[in-house]
């Protein structure tokens, strides 16, 4: 799976509008999600935690993908110049929180702002939109008397920032520098994205894209 969000640069997790474009479809159907195998529905923890990837809800509208570190740092640059990306008062006491912190959970928000988990969920999925917070980190949960785990998992989140940019020295391999910073302007961020989708699918649309890239 590594290995395909390496290739792909920006992929969404499930099947979409544009055809052959998700990690799903790119799994075996025996490894997708079963009681014996969790598949990608795991493996995206060890995705996570190589420091190569973000990933986030931030393609069609809200959707869980994966980007490489140097193409997620594009769609920081095309997302931030957009006014209606810009977080409200109620998303920045989130975003100084997360500052504050380090990283938040669900939780975490619930608590400030007092609201339900579902209100917290779509708070946290505009602020990955916004690509103001990716996930940090995911936990692992092991149940019951035996520590038995099915899937289930607990998530932190983070600024792009505070993941990538913590360290001068750049782990990643392949990648010579852990600047979010694009040498590039919103609409060129725009297009080199646009083009990184059609490498892989030559069939995607404008309109495609359009939705896709938000």
């Amino acid at each position: 799976m590594l290995e395909l969000l390496r290739h792909a640069r920006l992929i969404p997790f499930f099947s979409n509008d544009i055809p052959g474009y998700s990690v799903e479809e790119h799994t075996l159907p025996e490894f997708w999600f079963t009681e014996e195998q969790l598949g990608p529905w795991d493996w995206k923890i060890d995705c996570v935690q190589s420091g190569e990837i973000a990933y986030g809800k931030f393609l069609w509208g809200g959707k869980a993908a994966f980007a490489t570190v140097d193409v997620y740092k594009e769609l920081i640059n095309y997302r931030r110049s957009l006014p209606r990306y810009a977080p409200t008062a109620e998303q920045k006491k989130v975003l100084d929180l997360m500052q504050e912190k380090g990283s938040v959970s669900i939780t975490d928000i619930r608590g400030l702002l007092g609201v339900k988990k579902a209100a917290a969920d779509a708070l946290m999925a505009r602020l990955q939109m916004q690509t103001r917070a990716v996930t940090g980190d995911i936990l692992r949960v092991y149940r019951g008397e035996d520590l038995h785990y099915n899937g289930w998992q607990r998530s932190s989140f983070c600024s792009p920032e505070a993941l990538f940019e913590e360290d001068a020295d750049c782990p990643f391999p392949g990648f010579n520098a852990c600047s979010l910073r694009s040498s590039l302007t919103p609409a060129e961020s725009l297009d080199f994205l646009k083009e990184t989708v059609r490498r892989l699918c030559p069939s995607a649309t404008d309109k495609d894209l359009t939705r896709l890239l938000g």
